[in-house]
């Protein structure tokens, strides 16, 4: 790996691996969730973890190809600055869900960390297509835990 490579790779990757574990750290799969009513499509356990690996492992390539690709110092930022919206987004909804129990605040964030998907995919794509492309598998994995979400709140009735 050539040396300009070096610190985009470490940052994006060091940026995805503190998403991930934040994310991990505040999710509690205990008593309250399990006593939740699930959907009878809803994923098993082990396949959210192996999601968001592939997820998060996809969204750190395509930062470093966006890096690589960004035409200026302005580009650059403002990618920068929509990838950690997007990171803040993404451990926010978790907090909300699993720490704070409001599936129903988590479901009205997610339509902001959704949305800030589809802006990472549009600015990105200005920059690099390949780079947008690896984002999509995100997007599906979020608008399916959308419907997910809905659907607890739904099952579950009023929480707070």
């Amino acid at each position: 790996m050539s040396r300009a490579w070096f610190f985009p790779s470490a940052l994006a990757a060091f940026a995805a691996l503190a998403v991930a574990t934040l994310g991990m750290t505040i999710t509690d799969l205990g008593p309250w969730y399990r006593s939740l009513a699930q959907p009878g499509w809803a994923p098993p356990d082990p396949l959210y973890g192996a999601a968001w690996t592939a997820i998060f492992a996809l969204t750190a390539g395509s930062g470093v190809l966006a890096w690589a690709a960004a035409p200026s110092r302005s580009a650059l930022e403002t990618l920068i600055g929509l990838f950690a919206l997007n990171g803040f987004l993404n451990v926010l909804w978790s907090l909300l869900f699993f720490q704070f129990r409001r599936p129903d605040w988590a479901l009205f964030e997610l339509v902001l960390l959704w949305g800030s998907i589809v802006a990472l995919i549009l600015v990105v794509s200005r920059h690099s297509r390949p780079a947008a492309w690896l984002l999509l598998p995100y997007l599906a994995w979020v608008s399916f835990a959308g419907v997910l979400n809905g659907e607890i709140v739904r099952l579950n009735g009023a929480f707070g």
